[in-house]
């Protein structure tokens, strides 16, 4: 496989409405980023992966495109992104911009177009279907919305498909104008200077909804393929996808660089083994280690050879890091420290979610009123129909709701986090006085320098950018502990997922430290006794 920037790279990713604002407004801002890049770079950090900062009437915070090639005015001015992507690069840093064209707002110029005008070229840029029965044509729901995913359009009597909110109407890639023009606006921001895109569920393209084909559509990788050939094809360009639907068979296909499709996907399987499959997103069950494990490494040894992965715990749309798979009491510290070690010891790319460096924890609130995410907020319409309380329907709404992820990103103890001078724009953690950047920084054995390191060691080893990866397996189910090799150099990454004291049975080699969260380490490996949370990388002799 041909070396690429982004194997030895890790990426940032903002959500900017959340990050810094610069104005006054509550709202953070591409100046607000701007002014933060020097941040970005003491923390080590290759690329900066920004949620949309598009025009848009924020249905879904920016994930409801009304024009491509524009900013929304909330965030700047297209003067201000040409001024991050020049600044970010002066200090080495990348620009990835979230991609999101399984949809766009109701407000694009397309659909309002082809609302008004049944005869207009970019009506087949859209799902259309005839009634079936006087009614609906199948029983597709809307995730967001609640209800049917198909509206009627009085006009002309045909029902268009929207399988988010209402706000968020899908793209018929079938028609090849719409993907022409796709690529066209995407090359327009790759000339820009930008270095990756990262694709909004793009497992969901190519879907064919008459026929219930949500996912993997059957011209999904064609459609892929061209994209890449029409796009970024000469270039070390980074694409990452968002496929729920991947396993890591599929995240290879995706990721194999012969097939000229993305350079990575995310895979979610890993963030099952707290939940129950099949079941309510609020419907939880005690942490599967030994779950855990087996998706991670069967990414790792499926595209040990071909393709690429990701690696990440958390993003905008899941709980917070520390909050789910670590402690947020007296081991929070340590235990986010241990998820660090433990990911960032793969081979792939790993993703870094704001606020993750520091820790930063869930956000549980009280009422549905404290409530800005479209998705909780419908189910929990749904909940209170189906007769749960306030309180219960409550408890179910905080352990998914995304706000959990989007609380603005706290820098000091001072007023409002030091995000801004006026409202946030959504309630800021109320612990930030003691869980915030300058804090972490000011603190040598914080979480944040264990981030800096690791990012670190990315950028300077190649046993952990090309490394094999092995398995220990003979260990109990809380530990994660595995080798990576290239030539003569062996590394040892192991890791408690336990709040407990835990013996395992270590390669009785002699080592040598690299990382750990403990302030010391077992010197002597064979049978040790591991701490609560207790992760270290070693280097074997």
């Amino acid at each position: 496989m041909q070396a690429h920037w982004w194997q030895r790279a890790t990426v940032y990713q903002i959500y900017p409405r959340s990050f810094q604002d610069s104005n006054g407004d509550g709202i953070g801002d591409i100046p607000g980023i701007i002014s933060r890049l020097d941040y970005l770079a003491t923390l080590g950090v290759d690329a900066l992966w920004l949620s949309p900062v598009y025009k848009s009437p924020n249905a879904d915070n920016g994930y409801d495109i009304a024009d491509y090639q524009a900013i929304d005015p909330a965030y700047g001015t297209m003067a201000d992104m040409d001024q991050l992507i020049a600044q970010a690069a002066q200090r080495g840093i990348k620009i990835v911009m979230d991609l999101v064209v399984n949809h766009t707002s109701d407000e694009h110029p397309w659909f309002v177009d082809a609302c008004q005008n049944p005869d207009s070229p970019t009506r087949d840029y859209y799902v259309w279907a005839d009634a079936v029965d006087g009614h609906a044509p199948n029983n597709l729901t809307s995730g967001f919305s609640g209800g049917s995913a198909w509206e009627l359009d009085e006009l002309t009597g045909q029902y268009f498909l929207h399988l988010f909110s209402k706000k968020q109407i899908d793209l018929n890639w079938q028609n090849p104008d719409l993907r022409r023009a796709i690529y066209r606006m995407m090359n327009f921001w790759i000339d820009k200077g930008i270095e990756g895109f990262r694709m909004d569920v793009i497992d969901m393209i190519a879907k064919e909804p008459r026929a219930k084909i949500l996912v993997n559509g059957p011209h999904l990788h064609e459609y892929l393929h061209e994209m890449n050939r029409q796009t970024w094809r000469n270039r070390d360009f980074l694409t990452v996808g968002e496929a729920w639907s991947a396993s890591p068979e599929d995240a290879r296909q995706y990721s194999d660089e012969q097939r000229e499709e993305l350079s990575m996907v995310f895979q979610f399987g890993h963030l099952w083994a707290d939940r129950q499959v099949g079941g309510e997103k609020w419907e939880q069950r005690p942490l599967d280690v030994a779950q855990l494990k087996q998706a991670l490494y069967a990414c790792q040894t499926t595209m040990a050879t071909h393709g690429w992965n990701s690696l990440f715990w958390s993003n905008h749309d899941l709980p917070r890091a520390v909050s789910r798979f670590g402690a947020t009491g007296q081991y929070r510290e340590l235990s986010a420290k241990m998820l660090a070690i433990a990911l960032h010891g793969l081979k792939g790319t790993p993703f870094v979610y704001q606020g993750e460096e520091i820790g930063m924890t869930d956000c549980p609130v009280a009422t549905i009123d404290q409530v800005n995410d479209v998705e909780a907020r419908t189910i929990y319409r749904q909940l209170r129909a189906q007769g749960d309380d306030a309180g219960t329907a409550m408890q179910k709404i905080n352990i998914f709701n995304r706000d959990n992820a989007r609380t603005p990103m706290q820098w000091t103890a001072k007023q409002h986090a030091g995000f801004t001078t006026g409202k946030p724009w959504l309630a800021i953690n109320a612990n930030y006085p003691r869980i915030n950047v300058a804090a972490a920084q000011a603190d040598h054995q914080s979480i944040w320098w264990t981030y800096q390191r690791l990012i670190g060691l990315r950028k300077q080893s190649a046993v952990l950018q090309q490394g094999e990866f092995t398995e220990l397996s003979a260990v109990p189910a809380p530990i994660v502990a595995y080798t990576r090799t290239w030539q003569q150099t062996q590394w040892l990454i192991c890791a408690n997922f336990a709040d407990t004291l835990i013996t395992v049975d270590l390669p009785k080699r002699a080592s040598e430290l690299i990382i750990s969260n403990y302030q010391d380490y077992p010197e002597q490996l064979g049978r040790v006794v591991l701490r609560p949370y207790e992760a270290f990388i070693l280097a074997l002799s």
